[in-house]
């Protein structure tokens, strides 16, 4: 994208912090105006895994200058729950089952799953991260009814063909997937180029 445009971003409180912060991170980079909701299991999440005892967007953005609007969970009529709010897609990272099932429901009782649900009729992208692991029977007909629904299933399955030595590397994988779903520009090592030395055992 040449230019800047709107992504709404939802964390929610599935483990997987970290590709949340890097990808908000690729988003900033980009110029990139991002909408935040954080859920409740989500700020603890960010408190648990990367010791914030608040949201902060400048450390989420890895800068002081960002272009990051915090919404309210709660507030299910803020700009955000509404289909005349213009936007270039929703990415919900990482996504919880519970959220899985809140939108796959078509419920609306928070913010991030009425903006889902906006996202959805009014055809836009929606990409789902989910970060589960095993699936459930209920998990995964979630996943056939969103996708059915027209959202993009994205679950945080990192790669291991670019020989990562950092968990960053890991989460970099993830965050440079959902960039590319969205077409927005990044630096992250995420191609594969089969001229790539292999790592050595």
């Amino acid at each position: 994208m040449t230019e800047p445009c709107n992504i709404v971003v939802a964390l929610t409180g599935a483990s997987g912090a970290l590709y949340a912060q890097r990808f908000l991170h690729g988003l900033c980079a980009a110029g990139v105006r991002t909408h935040l909701v954080v859920s409740p299991r989500g700020r603890r999440l960010l408190h648990d895994e990367l010791g914030m005892e608040t949201v902060d967007p400048a450390a989420l953005a890895g800068s002081a200058q960002h272009n990051i609007t915090l919404y309210n969970y709660n507030d299910v009529g803020a700009l955000l729950a509404s289909g005349s709010f213009l936007h270039h897609g929703m990415v919900i990272v990482p996504c919880s089952s519970n959220t899985l099932a809140e939108i796959a429901c078509g419920l609306g009782s928070n913010l991030i799953s009425r903006a889902a649900a906006v996202t959805l009729k009014e055809r836009r992208k929606l990409i789902v991260c989910h970060r589960e692991m095993p699936l459930s029977p209920i998990d995964l007909r979630n996943y056939q009814i969103l996708t059915d629904a027209g959202a993009i299933i994205a679950p945080a399955n990192p790669g291991f063909y670019l020989n990562p030595t950092t968990v960053t590397d890991l989460a970099d994988f993830v965050a440079g997937k959902l960039l590319d779903l969205l077409g927005v520009g990044h630096t992250l090592d995420t191609r594969w180029d089969p001229k790539r030395p292999t790592a050595t055992p």
